[in-house]
């Protein structure tokens, strides 16, 4: 379709994206979910004791979990990419660029996580603890037991967010040479000459990946909430 001039078809070459799917999904794919289950999990473990850290009466423990928070909140996680990848084998320490996508994107969502998480445990009735306490139960057990199943029911929107932005956000692993879905939609523009076709596959790529964890969203939100 032409309309003044200008080329609507150039836009997007069906042909180009129909042969070019099958190499950046089986070559970009499963790299790009690695990178973001690996890096939710290390950012769920490393949230929850932070949030903790940070609800903490004791300075020792809250002042280092709120400056971790507003360190990783205020920096450009590509910034922290860098220092991962490039920055510290200066000092001789060196990771692959998988380990550093994974820990790039694990610490700097645990930030996030970690506040999530406290929000949510702030949320529940202190009426509760206090039962606990009464009935002779311990700290940990009261958290296993009794807060954090009713914590993660309020938890489960929010930090589904927080993993469809670092699914999104591996593309920017690209740049430390990760092998995930943006890399290989970089190599065959650069090799096709055809950056529009190409970017545009793979936006429809990552929709449907995002819309999967999305209905898991809802269904996790179905079970937690089947006995209110």
């Amino acid at each position: 379709m032409d309309f003044n001039g200008f080329d609507f078809g150039g836009l997007f070459d069906v042909e180009l994206a129909l042969e070019s799917l099958p190499y950046i999904i089986k070559g970009g794919l499963p790299m790009t979910l690695a990178v973001s289950f690996s890096g939710m999990l290390l950012g769920l473990i490393l949230g929850l004791f932070i949030a903790l850290a940070r609800g903490s009466k004791r300075i020792v423990f809250r002042w280092p979990a709120r400056i971790y928070i507003s360190f990783m909140r205020g920096t450009p996680i590509l910034v922290f990419l860098f220092i991962l990848y490039f920055g510290l084998p200066v000092v001789g320490i060196e990771f692959s660029a998988f380990t550093a996508a994974f820990l790039g994107f694990g610490l700097n969502s645990a930030a996030y996580i970690a506040e999530i998480n406290r929000a949510s445990l702030n949320s529940i009735d202190a009426g509760q603890w206090e039962s606990a306490k009464a009935l002779n139960l311990s700290y940990w057990k009261t958290l296993r037991k009794i807060i954090l199943p009713q914590a993660t029911r309020i938890a489960i929107p929010p930090l589904t967010n927080v993993f469809m932005d670092i699914v999104k956000a591996t593309s920017l692993a690209a740049v430390i040479t990760v092998p995930e879905l943006f890399q290989k939609t970089q190599i065959v523009a650069g090799r096709e000459f055809d950056a529009m076709t190409m970017y545009i596959l793979v936006a429809f790529i990552y929709w449907p990946v995002c819309m999967i964890i999305s209905f898991m969203q809802d269904r996790l939100e179905s079970r937690y909430s089947r006995f209110l």
